[in-house]
């Protein structure tokens, strides 16, 4: 299959109609009809049923839009990761033969890690310069899939590992934030189910990776710092990574959460790195 063939048959698929598809394509669209089927002859599959009203995806057709998209993104990345190898080389970055490396890290998570693993890496003889990218939730596993970022602190259960290389670094339960003086604020801990419907209080609702948000009674929020001024106004709470604790000012208190999934974290880069500077970068998160 040709990356072009691949491109137009996930434009159609999401899409679901071959006008719509051609013109964010920017092509005509007999052509675009003409590589979809030359497409289906080639693998033997039907991949679109498609009535004079609606396009709708087979099973096989489903199938290749999965592997498609991952496909085309692993594309993009290697002509990312290429084009900044290229820069490297003329000195544009770290220097020739150093490129510099992009590190993703969700915003107002691990920052008292961030600044240690920094710290301890400029220490280095053989440290490059590191430029760190601030996410949204989700964020930075997607930089570093599709080649915007060489290495990201990740945390699971909430991002997902899959197909990537890591290296735990901590693992840490979570609490739940409340308006400081708030009746639980007095207790040693409280389990989920105390604060699933705590009155007034609801839990927020995340993005999903589309960018839309759940159904549910809690605000929509985009990050850390929009939450936590949510909590002090008595709008919402918060289940967060113990390690926010340092972190939180005097209007706010937080009460552990016993039965909540622990937090890991974890340093992650993609499987076919072979670059020194990150093998250098995980070396250093994992001593510390």
């Amino acid at each position: 299959m040709e990356t072009r063939e691949l491109r137009y048959f996930v434009a159609v698929a999401e899409e679901l109609h071959f006008g719509r598809a051609a013109q964010r394509l920017g092509i005509a669209q007999p052509p675009l009809s003409r590589a979809i089927q030359q497409l289906e002859r080639r693998l033997g599959a039907v991949l679109l049923d498609r009535t004079s009203r609606t396009v709708a995806l087979t099973e096989a057709g489903a199938v290749l839009l999965t592997e498609g998209r991952a496909a085309l993104d692993a594309v993009d990345a290697a002509e990312r990761r290429t084009r900044r190898a290229a820069l490297s080389a003329t000195g544009r970055t770290g220097g020739p033969g150093h490129p510099g490396l992009v590190l993703a890290t969700k915003a107002s998570a691990s920052n008292e890690l961030l600044a240690k693993l920094l710290d301890a890496y400029a220490a280095e003889p053989v440290a490059v310069p590191v430029e760190v990218i601030l996410c949204g939730p989700a964020e930075q596993e997607r930089l570093l899939r599709d080649g915007r970022a060489d290495v990201a602190l990740l945390h699971r259960p909430f991002d997902s590992t899959a197909r990537l290389h890591t290296e735990e670094l901590s693992t840490e339960g979570q609490v739940v934030v409340l308006p400081a003086g708030h009746p639980l604020t007095a207790r040693a801990h409280v389990h989920m189910a105390d604060i699933a419907d705590l009155p007034g209080l609801p839990l927020p609702r995340w993005p999903k990776p589309d960018g839309t948000y759940p159904p549910g009674p809690g605000p929509q929020v985009r990050d850390h710092g929009q939450l936590m001024q949510l909590v002090a106004l008595g709008r919402a709470c918060a289940v967060s990574p113990e390690s926010c604790r340092s972190r939180l000012p005097d209007d706010l208190a937080a009460v552990p959460v016993l039965d909540a999934p622990k937090v890991t974290t974890v340093i992650a880069w993609p499987p076919h790195s072979r670059s020194r500077a990150v093998a250098d970068l995980v070396r250093t998160a994992a001593r510390l």
